[in-house]
């Protein structure tokens, strides 16, 4: 056990213990975002699609301006700022909810804090670039997202109890004060990492990562696996709770059950797989993704068949996701650490954000086809696993992954 605390940096273990508390805070309360409005404010599918949509277009902004200030600011700035901002605005959305506020202003602080949440991102994987010998990122990540998915794995189960039991409300209170508790271990124990080169932000460098051409092909294909993930917290909640008969609390198990194997399997298979050209994992992660949202359209009514789908998609989760992060760190330089996490976090945000309302759109059209709308959502990981491989053979000059 030693050896596993001392083969990381101090400052990675405590990234992770910061990445616990942000997805703790955020799925305890944002997946259920979608049933409230749903089944409490009567907005159509289509229409929630739509919200995601226009906040993940802010966020995705965002994102890329929150990498251009990770690499001028520094990491530690942005961190202490998001956080702080992110629990005022969990504490606005819990009074909003709790007074049934008009749609549009819980629309417009849903929109503020996603995109003050996502600003943060591109400096903590940069963190983790700074600090990890690059023969070392895949794992690194992987530990990255054991922290971040213990807080998946309580989070929904917790929010689901709460919103059941008592109200949507409470659930953004408990992510106010959990984002208090991360402002407050930023600010006490971080120390900047950043040693490179700073350069004032501007909006034209936001964009100049996409001027690699094989940087910008990589993240293209990304994207359609990210248009698939992002059915998991919109898309997934209404089909499971509304369409295939179970409750808020089942749909919370599912994403628990996706958080715990992450939590007790990621570091191992991480580990496993270390010896795999980094394609082929990438591939095989876009792959089983769809597989396991394809196997959605036949779960209804059938809980269990339901949570084998769901560890059929974990599996591509945890192949894919650290291995993506890994290859990013490898193709990103020293300086533009922050602006090549931002640009490729553009294409998680914006597939996590797209994903929903195409997943509504498909919902609202095929009301008793559940089939027609898992094959279409898997379609895109399957055609992203032959594009991914087509492109490590097209651009065979890459570092070693």
């Amino acid at each position: 056990m030693n050896s596993v605390f001392s083969r990381f940096e101090p400052r990675i273990w405590l990234m992770t213990v910061i990445g616990f508390f942000i997805s703790t805070g955020f799925s305890i309360s944002m997946p259920f975002l979608s049933l409230y409005f749903y089944l409490q404010r009567g907005v159509p599918m289509t229409v929630v699609g739509a919200i995601i949509l226009a906040a993940g277009i802010c966020s995705a902004i965002a994102q890329m301006f929150g990498g251009v200030l990770a690499d001028w600011l520094g990491r530690r700035p942005l961190l202490i700022a998001g956080t702080g901002v992110s629990a005022l605005l969990y504490a606005a959305m819990a009074f909003l909810v709790a007074n049934s506020a008009p749609v549009i202003a819980i629309v417009v602080i849903y929109t503020l804090m996603r995109s003050v949440l996502t600003m943060m991102r591109p400096a903590i994987t940069a963190v983790v670039v700074d600090v990890t010998p690059k023969e070392r990122l895949t794992e690194t990540f992987g530990l990255m997202r054991v922290g971040q998915n213990v807080g998946w794995a309580a989070g929904p189960a917790a929010g689901g109890y709460v919103a059941g039991f008592l109200s949507y409300a409470w659930v953004f209170g408990f992510a106010a004060a959990i984002s208090g508790v991360t402002f407050l271990v930023i600010l006490l124990l971080f120390k900047e990492s950043f040693t490179g080169i700073r350069e004032k932000a501007n909006v034209r460098t936001m964009l100049c990562a996409g001027n690699d051409r094989r940087f910008f092909v990589f993240t293209f294909f990304s994207l359609l696996v990210f248009l698939v993930m992002g059915q998991m917290s919109s898309t997934l909640s209404v089909f499971t709770v509304d369409r295939a008969g179970f409750s808020t609390v089942q749909y919370g198990l599912l994403l628990t059950l996706n958080g715990a194997i992450v939590v007790f399997a990621q570091y191992p298979v991480t580990r496993l797989t270390g010896n795999i050209a980094k394609p082929a994992q990438l591939s095989a992660g876009a792959a089983l993704y769809g597989l396991g949202y394809l196997a959605m359209g036949w779960v209804v009514g059938d809980f269990p068949l339901a949570m084998a789908a769901m560890v059929v998609i974990t599996l591509g989760e945890m192949i894919f996701s650290p291995t993506t992060m890994a290859v990013v760190g490898e193709l990103s330089p020293q300086d533009w650490r922050g602006h090549y996490m931002g640009f490729y976090g553009l294409s998680e945000t914006l597939g996590m954000s797209l994903g929903p309302m195409l997943g509504g759109f498909l919902l609202d059209q095929f009301p008793t086809n559940p089939i027609a709308i898992w094959a279409t959502i898997s379609s895109l990981a399957f055609v992203a696993a032959i594009g991914l491989q087509r492109w490590a053979t097209r651009y065979p000059g890459l570092p070693p992954l």
